[in-house]
């Protein structure tokens, strides 16, 4: 059976899983959240990108995927090079979804809602200089979105008042009236989308990156499916490397998504256990 390897911070990956559930109901996939440091957003880029190479070389050697998804835009704009450059293993990153954005926009004028992490990096630039030279970009790096969009996976819906302040923080930039297609540029908000879309303006487009980072990987996987399919079947895991405290909150939502009852487990330095 064919293998798959999601990685995030937090939760915010399993919209991508969930694409791919829809795509390959065949292949298995595994999860892994560095629950430890999260959020990525608030973490410096040397040690952060030294964690991420490192915490993932142990994962494929644990895991054996065909191939890796980094479902989490920080970690793509920060470590994917070096993961390429480290592994001989396919990887599909998740970026920001610039050239959608400025293909869709009719005013010329183009939002992005993301981490700070990721709004400050010459990444975002770079995207902004190749992808969108013709439109104006208004970024807004949010602060609580991340735990916002892991309340709502656990089944607690979002503060509109809280939500409304850090849309305002994108839409209340000059200029930002004349936004009319805003990109995800973290998958945790693909959990907050339909109140996203109830609270901001309604002229607005919101782009979600999953369904093409799934295809991605559908794509790349097609070459890896002969070997793989003579692999023996092994249970999936949803792999955490700080055990939540408040697992059985997130069980419903692992459960719609596949995962068995016994699929969480801690992920350490030197083993994988079951909690």
């Amino acid at each position: 059976m064919a293998r798959i390897l999601a990685f995030d911070s937090g939760i915010g990956g399993l919209g991508i899983v969930a694409r791919i559930r829809d795509l390959l109901p065949g292949v298995a996939v595994d999860y892994l959240a560095d629950t430890a440091v999260f959020p990525y957003g608030e973490q410096p880029d040397a040690a952060l990108r030294h964690r991420i190479v490192t915490l993932l070389g142990q994962a494929i050697g644990r895991l054996e995927p065909d191939a890796v998804v980094v479902a989490c835009n920080t970690a793509s704009t920060l470590a994917l090079d070096s993961l390429r450059a480290a592994y001989d293993v396919p990887f599909v990153g998740c970026v920001p979804p610039i050239k959608w954005a400025a293909d869709q926009t009719g005013t010329g004028t183009i939002g992005l809602l993301a981490t700070r992490a990721t709004v400050r990096r010459p990444y975002l630039h770079d995207l902004r200089t190749r992808f969108a030279p013709d439109c104006t970009l208004l970024a807004y790096g949010a602060r609580g979105l991340a735990d916002m969009a892991e309340a709502a996976f656990r089944g607690s819906p979002p503060d509109r008042q809280h939500l409304k302040a850090e849309l305002d923080g994108l839409f209340g930039q000059p200029g930002g009236n004349r936004i009319d297609v805003v990109g995800i540029g973290c998958t945790h908000y693909t959990f907050l989308l339909d109140a996203m879309r109830a609270t901001g303006p309604a002229h607005v487009t919101w782009l979600d990156p999953a369904p093409a980072v799934a295809r991605q990987a559908a794509r790349i996987l097609a070459g890896c499916r002969t070997a793989a399919d003579h692999r023996p079947p092994m249970a999936e895991r949803v792999c955490f490397t700080a055990m939540p405290p408040d697992l059985p909150a997130l069980l419903p939502g692992l459960r719609r998504l596949g995962y068995a009852a016994d699929a969480p487990c801690l992920f350490s330095e030197d083993m994988t256990t079951h909690s």
